[in-house]
């Protein structure tokens, strides 16, 4: 598979060279890229990487019988004849979440064996953690999130020389029309692969669409293939109800008798649960943003919902890449891939130690109005509507910033980079650049 640049590596880089390092748990959904990330970077960054997968040599799980850090890799060096060595060794101890004393070992690692770099990878740890008697280590371990790859990832590996206009372009100086024309196909074309780095890596090798569709439909396979783990939390039937409805209603507030009608809501709602937990899906809250923190005016009844990664929403949609290529992407079901990108993508940017969340504003009663999304930058609120084209009613968002101290609103489209009105039009393919393109507006 093709390497891929990720920007957690740099991450990875800066807790690596840390004095007051901790052991370190990389989070995320299976298949997103957690464990070529972590050996790529310790290929190149230690002298030797040492592997363990719990899920595919379970017989190591017994050397975390004690949890005593000498004791654990000693057993690790006898049966896998590799040497570990604190400073030059990188222990990477993937799909922990299979091996409970490995999560509990990781603060005596901190506590008695510092020098040694341990990272830890799991995609089910929520799970695990729930149904285990182990505790996660707070305070001896760090965290970072992973997430499928941002556009910006994308365009590293396919147009690494379109990255130095997004980053230079200015309400004063935008990007050229040629490249802004350029850059919406890149976008359509990432819609299309989505951001898991497998199909990524296909596409890049053999620019073959069909591989790939057969590759999102494996994807979508193993995530089916895993129901059977999350049985203790939620019956299987009720978890394939919601994973395969979800990516139908992207855009839409959820009703659980949308889902299934025949269902109990508290069944589907513990089904949902599990499927968030497991990183599958992501819960968009909605938020009266009277002020900060957004949590604190959240309505738990009212929540809209985005997938993992717009690629398999595009298969679950049964869209055909060849259709796809000879129509406006972004236009298809009500512009639910557009609104569904700009989730994936305030995701991917959010600070990578927390699991991030997302927000949108809705008025009932006299007038009902929808904000699509409610982003924060610099302890600043800011509505955030997408629209799919290049033009479109702004109701909703101007119906917010009368009703709320807000000097600027956001609109997401194919348009080119303006302001008008306050609103500041920002293209799709721009949204990494947000918080820059922001600032000088808001002035």
């Amino acid at each position: 598979m093709v390497m891929l640049e990720r920007h957690l590596k740099k991450e990875l880089i800066e807790w690596q060279k840390s004095r007051n390092r901790k052991p370190l748990l990389l989070r995320g959904a299976r298949q997103v890229g957690k464990s070529s990330l972590v050996e790529s970077f310790g290929d190149e960054y230690f002298d030797n990487v040492v592997t363990i997968n719990f899920e595919l040599s379970p017989e190591y799980k017994k050397c975390f019988h004690s949890l005593k850090p000498q004791e654990i890799c000693d057993a690790i060096s006898a049966i896998s004849q590799q040497k570990i060595t604190p400073e030059k060794t990188l222990l990477f101890l993937d799909e922990i979440q299979d091996c409970g004393e490995a999560i509990q070992a990781l603060r005596y690692f901190k506590e008695k064996m510092p020098q040694l770099h341990v990272i830890g990878a799991g995609s089910l740890l929520e799970l695990a953690l729930k149904k285990s008697d182990y505790r996660m280590p707070v305070g001896r371990v760090s965290f970072l999130y992973l997430y499928p790859l941002s556009f910006r990832e994308f365009l590293i590996a396919f147009n690494p020389e379109l990255i130095s206009y997004l980053e230079n372009a200015t309400l004063d100086n935008p990007i050229p029309p040629a490249i802004h024309e350029h850059l919406l196909k890149q976008l359509k074309l990432y819609l299309l692969l989505g951001g898991m780095p497998e199909a990524i890596s296909s596409y890049k090798t053999n620019q073959q669409m069909l591989n790939v569709q057969s590759i999102q439909a494996s994807i979508i396979q193993t995530y089916e293939n895993d129901f059977g783990h999350y049985a203790i939390f939620s019956n299987p039937n009720y978890l394939q109800a919601c994973f395969k409805q979800v990516p139908l209603m992207i855009g839409q507030q959820i009703k659980y008798n949308k889902i299934d009608p025949d269902s109990r809501s508290k069944d589907l709602k513990e089904a949902l649960s599990t499927l968030e937990a497991a990183g599958i899906l992501h819960r968009i809250h909605a938020t009266t943003a009277q002020g900060l923190p957004l949590d604190a005016t959240l309505n738990e009844k009212k929540f809209k919902l985005t997938f993992i990664d717009v690629g398999l929403v595009k298969r679950f949609n049964q869209l055909d890449a060849s259709l796809l290529l000879n129509e406006d992407v972004m236009l298809l079901n009500q512009g639910a891939l557009a609104e569904q990108f700009i989730g994936q993508e305030l995701l991917a940017y959010s600070p990578s130690y927390e699991k991030s969340k997302l927000y949108f504003w809705a008025r009932d009663g006299h007038g009902t109005a929808e904000v699509d999304y409610i982003i924060v930058i610099d302890n600043k609120i800011y509505p955030a509507e997408v629209k799919s084209g290049k033009l479109g009613k702004l109701k909703s968002l101007k119906q917010y910033m009368l009703e709320h101290p807000c000097n600027t609103g956001i609109r997401f489209s194919q348009a080119p980079l303006s302001i008008s009105n306050n609103i500041l039009s920002v293209p799709l393919y721009m949204v990494n650049e947000l918080p820059r393109l922001l600032r000088p507006a808001v002035n």
